[in-house]
């Protein structure tokens, strides 16, 4: 089994927790961010993030601004008050979780 599986359900919650520690980011650097916070456990590609971004765009939880970096545009992305809600809450209870699972493992 491929250690990406079990973050699968998590990846929402991983991209929406990154940006509540950064003013803003964009997808390169949330993959690379991810994936030095896990040492290299965690490599988000592509075809997982950008669908999760426009998803969690299209629900509020964040908006993109375009920057041009050296002539060329970066889209970044922020998270809005109702992410930063939604954030907060899939924390504790992702906190809640990983309590039961130390629990339940430690047996």
């Amino acid at each position: 089994m491929k250690k990406n599986s079990l973050y699968k359900g998590t990846l929402q919650n991983i991209i929406l927790k990154l940006l509540s520690k950064e003013i803003k980011m964009y997808g390169y650097q949330i993959t690379q961010r991810a994936k030095e916070l896990t040492e290299g456990d965690l490599e988000m590609t592509e075809g997982a993030l950008y669908p999760l971004l426009h998803k969690l765009e299209g629900d509020g939880m964040i908006i993109s601004e375009i920057q041009k970096i050296n002539g060329r545009d970066r889209k970044y992305y922020l998270l809005t008050e109702k992410g930063k809600k939604q954030q907060a809450e899939k924390e504790t209870e992702m906190k809640s979780y990983l309590l039961n699972l130390q629990t339940i493992f430690n047996l």
